[in-house]
């Protein structure tokens, strides 16, 4: 059997936060739709697909996303985290994936105006501001409705669901969380010029509106630790995939203002395509470790090659990898020995838990 000596790096061991990681592979948070439709409860099939990449020697594995509340969620079949029967379901998972030597935090998530009123409860969606978004839901292929905009108390409501989210995670057995503040779903809603139009301590410019976000990550690292606490962030919207920050690096600097006043210290830009020039002949990432020395996890359709140059200069600390761990649970052992991939194939690998 050959060994391949190309990915040292990729791994190697490391300690990130609270966790010591066998490699520095991070499993991507990737919305599969697997759990009871009705209830947000999983079961036995979404254990094994959790241990089989836990087995491979993944580092860190993020969870799919998981709803904090009957209202946050945006897709039919996603998992939530809010009720005693979905916490215990979500005990065999992280049972399994713990004896497999791995380590899994929870992705909490709350999807704001990218909803519709039949996946929420019958209640309208919520967002910073009363502003329709374009387009159809993923998998439910029907319009995001005309959400409501969040009162005080609203917010003050959710805020304590992430919390109670995080709590809830750790409850089940998860070895933290991260929340995702990205992609146009709630947070991204109060911190986007597009989705926020309030005139309170809630909107304004690009550091005002961040308030939320930051209302958010202090109640949760209160609930769990700094150091069990990752916030996903990005200019990348899934419902207006062509936006970007006017002036990206000046953004990027508002947003480490803020981690850094919450006292945040473990992040996860998030972008669609990871050798992406920003500004400053820089990627995203590159312009975050410019101004950030804490730990980054790196995303975006990132391959072996440009994940290992990534991890050797510095530029981040954990490559997370999607869609190739759904069409290849071995994805570490066929990198080790040399073996080709597997191609992702959406209408096959979208549709089995494998």
């Amino acid at each position: 059997m050959t060994t391949n000596t190309t990915f040292q790096k990729l791994f190697e061991p490391t300690q990130i936060g609270a966790w010591n990681l066998r490699s520095q592979i991070a499993m991507a948070p990737m919305t599969r739709s697997f759990a009871d439709p009705t209830t947000g409860v999983v079961g036995p099939d979404v254990v094994e697909y959790y241990r089989k990449r836990a087995q491979d020697g993944i580092g860190l594995i993020i969870s799919e996303g998981i709803v904090i509340s009957p209202r946050a969620k945006g897709n039919p079949g996603v998992p939530g985290i809010y009720s005693e029967e979905q916490i215990e379901a979500w005990k065999p998972v992280t049972e399994a994936v713990h004896q497999e030597g791995g380590t899994i935090i929870a992705q909490i998530w709350h999807v704001g105006r990218l909803s519709h009123h039949e996946l929420t409860g019958g209640q309208a969606p919520q967002s910073a501001s009363a502003i329709q978004a374009e387009g159809q839901i993923p998998r439910f292929r029907k319009p995001y409705e005309q959400p409501e905009e969040m009162s005080k108390k609203d917010i003050r409501e959710v805020v304590g669901q992430f919390a109670q989210a995080a709590k809830n995670a750790i409850k089940a057995g998860f070895d933290g969380v991260e929340i995702h503040g990205a992609h146009g779903y709630l947070i991204d809603q109060f911190n986007s010029d597009i989705s926020n139009n309030r005139s309170d301590e809630y909107g304004g410019d690009l550091a005002q509106r961040l308030t939320f976000m930051k209302e958010v990550l202090r109640a949760v690292i209160d609930a769990v630790g700094s150091d069990r606490t990752v916030i996903r962030f990005s200019a990348f919207k899934g419902d207006n995939i062509d936006y970007m920050w006017k002036d990206p690096e000046a953004a990027i600097r508002t947003f480490i203002e803020a981690f850094r006043e919450t006292g945040t210290t473990l992040i996860h830009p998030s972008t669609r395509y990871f050798t992406q020039v920003l500004a400053d002949g820089k990627t995203m990432h590159q312009l975050v470790r410019k101004y950030w020395d804490g730990t980054i996890i790196g995303v975006g359709d990132l391959d072996p090659g440009t994940a290992e140059a990534a991890l050797n200069e510095g530029t981040i600390d954990l490559a997370a990898i999607g869609r190739p761990l759904i069409a290849n649970p071995d994805y570490i052992q066929r990198l080790k020995t040399d073996t080709s991939l597997e191609t992702f194939d959406p209408n096959q690998h979208l549709l089995t838990l494998v």
